[in-house]
């Protein structure tokens, strides 16, 4: 029998208790499946005592920093918490967690955790994810980072980084998977009936894309006109002549006051639009074309797989909420 993994989830105060209770289970289901204890798993605080978790749950830890812990663990985590991205670390627990990590085979966080790893300048050059509401703050925070914005996980290295909560389950499954093989993994997501693959990334899950006016009050109004049309013709022509510019210089003025291109504007807002369609409507992929400006189903398809990762059919099968009547979707658009 081989030597036991250990397993160190490191837990900031107010800590986010799925961040830690999803990986724990899935190391513990694999316990169950192979028969013996492969993963010896341990909580480690950042401060001495019980912590309250961000959901007011208690949680008693195995160990603390203060307690001149020896940073001997096989892998460690950080575990995130809603609170991380505008926490003071103390060097103290900065400089264990460095350490704890450079002395592992390999080191991660969950979610919000990559703030505290970061703090250690592990992830300088890395490429890591993190929440996707908070990666655009991890970027602008630790500018030498890599921030994936639209990975459930991601592997560089030693180094594992999960999104958002539930993520954490997917890396330790990753985890499962590296250690004691695929066959295993497998019967572990079984169990805990779960996804052994995510399909696509955290775009499908994300709210921070809405199409929001900005720039001067002319291209405020153009955006507003645009939302309110969005199956009229759109081109640039049309825009620039509504908005009293020539073409080239509306674009110009365009990209530099929105940062992006009257026609890649125009396609977010369309696909924004049709997530809203497909989450709350029963038309079909046709007439969400249609509705949204999109010439065919095979141009929404394509432009929704581009920004959200997957096809239209599959966000409404996950994201529809109706009451009553049937959901409609084309076979050929799954």
């Amino acid at each position: 029998m081989s030597k036991a993994h250990r397993v160190a989830i490191v837990a900031m105060p107010r800590v986010q208790l799925l961040d830690i209770a999803g990986p724990l289970d899935v190391f513990a289901e694999a316990n169950h499946q192979v028969g013996h204890v492969a993963y010896e798993l341990t909580i480690v605080a950042t401060e001495a005592g019980p912590i309250c978790c961000s959901s007011g749950a208690r949680l008693l830890p195995d160990l603390a920093i203060s307690d001149e812990l020896a940073a001997d663990f096989d892998t460690l985590l950080v575990a995130g918490s809603p609170y991380a991205p505008e926490t003071d670390w103390h060097p103290d627990t900065v400089a264990w967690v460095r350490r704890a990590a450079l002395t592992s085979r390999r080191y991660g966080s969950v979610c919000s955790g990559a703030f505290l790893l970061a703090a250690t300048r592990l992830l300088d050059g890395k490429c890591a994810t993190t929440h996707w509401a908070m990666a655009d703050q991890l970027a602008r925070a630790y500018p030498d980072v890599q921030v994936q914005l639209d990975a459930i996980h991601v592997r560089d290295g030693k180094l594992r980084t999960a999104a958002g909560v539930t993520a954490g389950l997917d890396l330790a499954l990753a985890l499962v998977e590296e250690d004691l093989g695929r066959e295993v993994a497998m019967r572990v997501a079984s169990q805990l009936v779960m996804l052994f693959r995510r399909v696509g990334g955290q775009a499908q899950f994300s709210r921070s894309n809405k199409i929001a006016p900005v720039g001067r009050s002319v291209l405020q109004e153009i955006q507003r006109w645009a939302a309110a049309n969005p199956e009229a013709d759109l081109s640039v022509p049309v825009l620039a002549d509504r908005a009293g510019l020539s073409a080239r210089h509306f674009t110009r003025l365009f990209q530099g006051e929105i940062g992006m291109t009257p026609a890649a504007w125009i396609e977010r807002l369309r696909v924004d639009l049709a997530r809203q369609h497909l989450e709350t409507g029963l038309e079909t992929p046709k007439q969400v074309a249609a509705l949204c400006g999109f010439a065919n189903p095979d141009t929404l398809r394509r432009s929704f797989v581009r920004h959200v990762g997957i096809t239209p059919a599959e966000y409404r099968r996950r994201f529809a909420t109706l009451e009553e009547g049937p959901i409609a979707i084309d076979p050929t658009e799954a």
